[in-house]
């Protein structure tokens, strides 16, 4: 049994190539038993190549990789992980039933259908064929076939794709509810407000490289830029002006400004609005401040870049 401090999953110096292409760059990453980690960058940060580091799909070029402690390409630590990836090809015409008991026969000590079906919200789902499935029904479906092994590691990459609000928040529900259960799961994901609601943890990639690692409220603190709402007479093109703005927006007849000096934004507006109201101050959000992390160097040449 993996004690509380032993990482489930790790890379350490892990470096892979492709041709001249540099995807992982020396990255260092570990996973924890009952820890949901968010691994976030923009496209080409090299998140789906540390992906198929951890599976076992691609051999690092340099660096060490395990699962539970093992090779990633052995059987045993690959029995004891679900995997859901951005793109899944399944058999058409078998029905989501047949799915989830054909993959079900792979694991030693699966869930019972019922109980995987009501977990991924796909009991309505079951006698119909896959092929004539919505993409969001269909990946629902691939949710279901990741947990139905029982896994101690799930493996999500941007799981929530194509799905509506409502089957978005029940996948939520359903995966802190596996957490809860002691599995851990690492997720990529482009909806922030996903990491926001989820991750223990989170990591932030660009350029192949781990450039922050920590809670949200930890990656929020890296950054010091700041949002201000506020009604004003001010024309938003002459505040756009004041070198201390990064960015004006009016959004439902309030002005939202992005500045980094906050304190100096705020009594300018005092200063030339008397009629200045509803002034609100707020850090910044996961978007903003992960924007900030990642943004690229001038000099930074874009053949550096994996569609990930």
């Amino acid at each position: 049994m993996d004690m509380p401090n032993t990482p489930v999953a790790r890379l350490r110096g892990a470096l892979k190539r492709y041709g001249a292409l540099t995807a992982v760059d020396g990255l260092d990453l570990a996973l924890y038993p009952g820890e949901l980690l968010a691994l976030l960058g923009p496209n080409g940060a090299g998140k789906s190549s540390a992906i198929g580091l951890l599976l076992g799909l691609q051999r690092p070029d340099a660096g060490e990789v395990t699962l539970f402690g093992q090779d990633p390409q052995r059987i045993q630590p690959r029995r004891q992980i679900g995997v859901m990836l951005q793109n899944a090809t399944l058999p058409p015409t078998l029905r989501v039933r047949e799915l989830l008991r054909l993959t079900a026969s792979y694991y030693a000590n699966p869930r019972v259908l019922q109980e995987t079906a009501e977990l991924a919200a796909v009991e309505d789902l079951l006698e119909r064929p896959y092929g004539k499935l919505s993409g969001g029904q269909q990946r629902r479906v691939q949710f279901a076939l990741a947990l139905c092994g029982r896994p101690r590691l799930l493996f999500l990459d941007e799981p929530t794709v194509g799905m509506d609000i409502e089957a978005r928040q029940a996948l939520w529900a359903a995966i802190r509810r596996l957490v809860g259960e002691g599995c851990s799961v690492l997720l990529t994901t482009h909806y922030l407000e996903e990491a926001e609601a989820l991750a223990d943890r989170v990591c932030v990639m660009a350029r192949g490289r781990a450039i922050h690692e920590g809670t949200v409220d930890e990656l929020r603190a890296r950054v010091g830029v700041k949002r201000i709402r506020c009604i004003s007479t001010l024309p938003p093109e002459a505040i756009a002006e004041w070198p201390e703005v990064a960015e004006v927006r009016f959004d439902s007849g309030r002005l939202q400004l992005t500045t980094a000096e906050a304190e100096v934004v705020v009594l300018r507006l005092l200063q030339n609005d008397a009629r200045l109201r509803e002034l609100e101050v707020q850090r910044a959000g996961l978007a903003e401040a992960l924007t900030e992390l990642t943004r690229e160097p001038e000099a930074s040449s874009s053949d550096q870049r994996e569609a990930a």
